[in-house]
């Protein structure tokens, strides 16, 4: 079958091959297919003119192709040089020298210039050098990379060597480049003693050359200012670039600036960068960043950047801390902003943190002005709690705190009796900012009161609380109780601070009491020493006034 079908199939192929010759005394025979997958053809000699071809097509051999052909000797040496300067094998390049030594093949600027490229990773000058006066001797004129390896090589020498050879370039009528300047200008970034000031006067003769300092370059050096800590300088050089350039820093720049700016306090800076950081790049720093920027907002007022930060730790998943919220309520006091920042207590609070008198403390920084700003937080207070709002105690004892620090003991006391209108309940920190007070009216009848008052709330008295009322016995002409509460102080392992003995002991010297000296052996069973000043009054029998705590 397969047979067959194969001799009726050529039958047919010569017939159409007959149709297609224009002379009809050609022909074409076909020997029969020994199998399916060979076929002999035998064609007799056709004329020239015959369209048959008897194979596909011509072939001349191309004998000038570049494979063909073997490369000359200057052309092998360049390729193999060019593969050691890329590979940094200076010693085989040394060894390559010395084979085209003994060749006598004469090396050109490309051996040369791959020679001096390996030689510059290693920081070989002396051997850069003893080649590029070899080019010379060679007839070779040194080209702009012959410099640039040049540098490279002396990145480690002192900053005078760039400039010589900065001149000897010009010399030879070789403009500098960009490139020329970024491996000066990259010798003081990298290595470990940065040159900020070099830096920037190659910057200053790159615009003096009409040259324009690459986006590498550029934000090389933003990064050296912002690292040293010049975060002005920084801002104004990464501004200046995107003001004369189409191109754009990266965000890692402007995360640097920001940064730098806000460890430095550097309120018009952290502004600046937080906008591009956070608004236009839509990036979101970490959570150390965020409270270095909340230090900052706090310490000028920035009050709406501290809001903002507050708003990107939530989108970071941070959990608000009360450290989070003591720069906002800082920000908004310095702002003029009270009733925001007497509101951000109450914010706090409902979050599950409690505000402490350290994190009012701006609060009291901004009502000890004087006593009008006293008596209008309480108009803050009414608004607040008309408007729905908690007040939380920490504001009222910042008002109890201001009116003590005016002396107005009165206006202390009358805040103290508010607690119960605005729903809240007094605590130690309270009771202790009203002591204080009494010690400086010497009035012990006061202090006795709230002493009780205190115990009634069931609050328990601190270490402060003993201090104080300690203090306050001493103000006295009878001070027998100082040693009770001394006692009780003791009994409830309290380590009474040095300041109580000194008080003691002043005490009983200038009413010629002597148990001074049982204080001050206590003084000093707990590990204090005796100051200069209180051994002088010691010394001079009570003579020397005391001052008031």
């Amino acid at each position: 079958m397969l047979a067959s079908t194969s001799r009726n199939y050529l039958k047919r192929v010569s017939r159409k091959a007959a149709l297609w010759s224009p002379q009809p005394e050609c022909t074409v025979t076909f020997s029969r297919c020994q199998s399916t997958q060979q076929v002999a053809a035998t064609s007799a000699p056709r004329p020239s003119s015959s369209t048959i071809r008897n194979k596909p097509w011509s072939f001349v051999p191309d004998q000038s192709f570049q494979g063909t052909a073997r490369g000359s000797a200057i052309a092998r040496y360049q390729y193999r040089s060019t593969g050691f300067a890329n590979s940094k094998l200076t010693s085989e390049a040394l060894r390559l020298c010395r084979e085209m030594k003994k060749e006598g093949v004469k090396p050109d600027i490309i051996i040369y210039n791959n020679l001096l490229a390996c030689l510059a990773e290693d920081c070989q000058v002396l051997e850069a050098w003893a080649v590029f006066e070899d080019m010379r001797f060679m007839g070779i004129a040194p080209d702009r990379n012959t410099f640039h390896h040049l540098i490279h090589a002396s990145r480690r020498l002192h900053s005078t060597a760039m400039w010589d050879i900065l001149g000897k370039m010009e010399a030879q009528n070789i403009t500098p480049n960009e490139q020329t300047f970024h491996l000066m200008i990259q010798r003081h970034i990298v290595s470990d003693k940065r040159n900020l000031e070099f830096v920037l006067q190659c910057l200053y003769e790159l615009g003096n050359r009409g040259l324009v300092p690459d986006l590498t370059i550029t934000q090389e050096v933003i990064g050296l200012a912002a690292e040293l800590g010049f975060p002005r300088l920084a801002l104004d050089l990464a501004e200046n670039f995107e003001a004369t350039s189409v191109r754009r820093l990266s965000p890692e720049t402007w995360m640097r600036c920001l940064a730098s700016s806000a460890e430095a306090l550097y309120a018009e800076g952290v502004q600046r960068c937080w906008e591009i950081v956070v608004g236009d790049l839509n990036i979101t720093p970490d959570e150390g960043l965020c409270l270095d920027v909340l230090h900052t907002a706090g310490r000028h007022g920035l009050s709406d950047i501290a809001t903002d930060v507050i708003r990107v730790l939530r989108i970071l998943g941070a959990d608000w801390q009360e450290h989070h919220f003591a720069p906002l309520v800082e920000a908004l006091c310095n702002a003029g902003k009270l009733k925001d920042a007497i509101g951000t207590l109450d914010l706090m609070r409902s979050s599950n943190i409690f505000p402490t008198a350290i994190t009012a403390q701006p609060i009291y920084n901004f009502l000890k002005q004087d006593i009008d700003k006293v008596d209008g937080a309480w108009e803050v207070l009414d608004k607040l709690r008309n408007e729905g709002k908690t007040i939380d105690r920490t504001a009222i004892n910042a008002i109890i705190r201001a009116a003590i620090s005016l002396s107005d003991l009165q206006r202390a006391v009358g805040a103290y009796k508010a607690f119960p209108d605005y729903k809240c309940v007094p605590d130690i920190d309270t009771f202790n900012s009203l002591l204080s007070g009494c010690i400086i009216a010497s009035h012990r009848e006061l202090g006795d009161r709230l002493l009780l008052e205190l115990k009634e709330l069931g609050i328990k008295p601190d270490a402060t609380t003993y201090e104080r009322i300690i203090v306050l016995c001493l103000t006295q002409t009878t001070y027998e109780d100082a040693f009770f509460y001394l006692e009780e102080m003791k009994a409830q392992k309290f380590v009474p601070p040095r300041s109580v003995y000194d008080a003691i002991i002043r005490t009983c010297i200038a009413a010629g009491d002597s148990r001074y000296t049982l204080a001050l052996d206590e003084l000093k069973q707990c590990g204090y020493t005796v100051s200069n000043s209180l051994q002088t009054f010691i010394d001079s029998g009570g003579r020397e006034s005391r001052p008031r705590s």
